[in-house]
């Protein structure tokens, strides 16, 4: 706690990682309580959801703010890439950091959410097994261990529970120990005025240009934590998660959540193969960033290109989300 960062770090662009850890920690603390309520027997565990919505105490709230905090985590973490690519913090000497933060962003939309979308048992969740399922085998001997022929003795909607609740943590726990270790050892990025103006040699602003306090950084990540945890409950309170019907196989009725509307894009016209395809692009382009913009520059005008292609893909992100928004649920398993 007693090194200085630089002044810029204390504003609240640069804080959104910090913001996305006290999330974390959050639906790290609310899904301990949930667990307790929850039965993931597929026989009971809709059950359970309901006993913690209308029973358990708190339990709407809890809940609440486990949901909702886990889509503004999501949120706040695409902010967090958005002002890294912006600010071109991706670049020397801190390409695998990027690559650590964009292996944190699937793995908290496709592990975490996508896993506890599941864990309601209804009959979007069921629909959501069989796309997991699905997109297993599409993956062969890599998406076996989350087939349905890989093992008869345990039915997946457990198998998926453990998932969410030990094996996401704790590849979530490593990931955020390099993550920050990463951020500690190269310091936090210069601001692009700074490095084009050859401030920062290396990248990294010298020691007497660190002129910020690291413990007002800290009450700030804090302070803007405990507020998003505050929108989650305020949002949780006026529109709670509904609990859907219990399912039928025989039907295939609903979307996926909101994160997911830009995939089912896809799926739309490609079939349940346009989601891993479509995911492998996003993510793939993703990781590749830093090595394709390989010049000095750090201004995002005097990055025509990286700006061209960052607005395409949000606008793209954004129209498919509201074309799949506004059309009704297509059947896509077989």
């Amino acid at each position: 706690m007693r090194y200085n960062v630089p002044a810029h770090a204390n504003t609240f662009w640069y804080t959104l990682g910090g913001i996305t850890l006290i999330g974390i920690l959050v639906l790290v603390a609310t899904g301990i309580w949930l667990a307790q309520y929850y039965n993931p027997d597929p026989a009971a565990a809709r059950e359970s959801v309901l006993y913690i919505q209308n029973v358990a105490p708190l339990g709407d709230i809890i809940r609440g703010i486990h949901v909702w905090t886990a889509y503004l985590v999501i949120i706040t973490a695409v902010l967090h890439m958005i002002r890294i690519v912006v600010t071109a913090s991706y670049k020397i000497p801190r390409e695998i950091n990027w690559l650590v933060g964009v292996a944190l962003l699937f793995l908290l939309l496709f592990g975490a959410v996508f896993s506890g979308t599941v864990m309601r048992w209804d009959q979007e969740a069921y629909e959501a097994m069989l796309h997991n399922m699905e997109l297993a085998t599409l993956l062969g001997a890599i998406g076996g261990v989350f087939s349905d022929a890989f093992t008869t003795s345990v039915p997946m909607l457990p198998r998926l529970y453990s998932l969410h609740v030990s094996i996401v943590p704790l590849i979530l726990a490593v990931l955020l120990i390099v993550h920050i270790f990463q951020i500690k050892h190269h310091g936090i990025s210069p601001t692009p005025t700074q490095a084009d103006a050859g401030e920062a040699p290396n990248g990294r602003l010298p020691k007497d240009k660190e002129t910020g306090h690291y413990p007002t950084h800290v009450r700030l990540m804090v302070g803007y934590g405990l507020a998003l945890v505050a929108l989650a409950g305020l949002i949780g309170f006026l529109f709670p998660q509904p609990i859907g019907p219990a399912a039928d196989p025989t039907m295939e009725v609903t979307k996926p959540p909101f994160l997911f509307y830009w995939l089912y894009a896809f799926e739309d016209w490609f079939g349940v193969p346009g989601i891993l395809y479509s995911a492998i692009g996003m993510f793939g382009l993703l990781s590749v960033l830093p090595f394709i913009d390989r010049t000095p520059l750090r201004h995002l005008r005097r990055r025509p290109i990286i700006l061209a292609l960052g607005v395409a893909l949000l606008i793209a992100i954004v129209a498919l989300s509201i074309m799949v928004a506004v059309s009704p649920a297509a059947k896509h398993l077989g």
